[in-house]
């Protein structure tokens, strides 16, 4: 279980942790999310790495995060599918990350960034830590916020683009979704520079 030592270990200096949902997928962007506990008294009971819990129960932490706006900071940077085909996914990413941060609404002293890759020209000073929603307490709850943040833009574009599944999938590459690729190519959100889309439209391309 994730707690807060590394937190404590950098006091009295401002800790956020930052993490992100949805690199992998095919389609839709990449959500990054910052939180910053001013107090440790305000962390929810149960707060752990948003992938071990189940979609209830980071629906219900999600809701205690941003209920305690005097206590907890939140901040969520989203990069778009045309970034991300742009940047790549990691320029992407870390642009995401930067907005996060930035959104909060008092900037940290440090970062605590879930993984080991360190966005450049960050607001603050980074900490990187490999599997650190497992780890940290800001970090976990970057990542549900995060994770939350996405599913529910990815319900959203279920509803204009129904044929692909969203809702079920978020846009990674189950076997329904292929499925519904095949029968109605992409569409709009989907990631044209991934090698899958990449490859469907160049078919596309060469059987017009």
């Amino acid at each position: 279980m994730p707690d807060y030592h590394i937190e404590t270990s950098h006091a009295p200096r401002r800790v956020c942790g930052v993490d992100e949902a949805g690199c992998g997928p095919w389609a839709g962007p990449v959500v990054a999310a910052s939180v910053l506990f001013l107090s440790p008294r305000a962390i929810p009971i149960g707060l752990n790495d948003s992938k071990k819990l189940d979609k209830k129960t980071r629906a219900a932490l999600a809701e205690q995060l941003y209920a305690h706006t005097e206590e907890i900071q939140i901040g969520v940077g989203v990069a778009s599918v045309e970034e991300i085909d742009a940047l790549n996914i990691w320029g992407a990413t870390a642009l995401a990350m930067h907005r996060a941060v930035s959104n909060l609404p008092s900037l940290p002293e440090i970062a605590l960034i879930d993984g080991k890759r360190r966005p450049r020209d960050f607001p603050c000073e980074i900490e990187t830590i490999i599997g650190g929603d497992a780890i940290s307490l800001s970090i976990a709850a970057a990542s549900i916020i995060a994770k939350t943040t996405r599913d529910q833009m990815m319900e959203a574009y279920a509803l204009t683009h129904p044929e692909y599944g969203f809702e079920r999938h978020a846009g990674y590459g189950t076997a329904a979704h292929q499925a519904a690729l095949a029968l109605h190519g992409p569409c709009a959100i989907h990631r044209r520079s991934f090698r899958p889309i990449r490859a469907l439209l160049e078919l596309e391309k060469a059987s017009a």
